[in-house]
């Protein structure tokens, strides 16, 4: 379980392909607190540390990860989103993230606004619960964020100066694919309304 607030923008430092898995390896701060079989969000992803050093970890990305997310695309020097697991004793600053990506999107506009920045997004949704509300929440790339100009297949999120520079999102441009994670509340309400409604 996360809370959608990155820790670090890590480096990609090596790509190995294995049949249809790919081993992904990160440098970052935090290395050296990492253990074997720990889970970390990377860009949104839960996956588990399978190998590290005093510099870098090791992941494993199988072919359901890969299809559904942008990590596939992933090429070395790329900054990644990092988070570990939420603690239970702590504040839970943004929402709810379970590190189950549901699809991605694509960025299709970015618009400065006088020291702040408007990313927008659209995604074709894979099921019916694939919502975003005005005001709720949404993880873009494990970021929780809060979401504005809410359209069907659309919706657009305000990024803070700390934000911009502290995640990968200043290397999203108009055509950048991202992971999505929806609101697990909003899925488990829409889910319940079509079962009401006999569909």
């Amino acid at each position: 379980m996360f809370s959608g607030i990155v820790e670090e923008a890590a480096k990609v430092i090596r790509l190995q392909k294995e049949k249809e898995n790919l081993h992904i390896s990160m440098e970052c701060s935090f290395v050296k607190e990492l253990q074997i079989d720990q889970s970390i969000s990377h860009n949104g992803v839960c996956l588990t540390v399978v190998q590290k050093d005093d510099k870098s970890y090791t992941v494993t990305a199988i072919k359901e990860t890969l299809e559904k997310s942008n990590l596939g695309d992933l090429k070395i020097g790329d900054k990644v989103n990092l988070e570990r697991s939420a603690s239970l004793n702590g504040r839970l600053d943004g929402h709810i993230v379970q590190g189950h990506v549901d699809q991605t999107a694509i960025c299709t506009e970015v618009r400065e606004a006088d020291g702040s920045w408007y990313f927008k997004f659209e995604y074709e949704p894979v099921q019916d619960d694939y919502i975003t509300v005005e005001k709720g929440s949404v993880s873009v790339n494990g970021v929780s964020l809060t979401v504005v100009n809410s359209r069907d297949r659309s919706f657009e999120v305000a990024i803070i100066p700390f934000t911009y520079e502290m995640t990968n999102f200043h290397q999203i441009k108009p055509g950048s694919t991202v992971n999505l994670e929806f609101d697990i509340i909003g899925k488990y309400i829409a889910k319940i309304l079509r079962q009401q409604q006999g569909k």
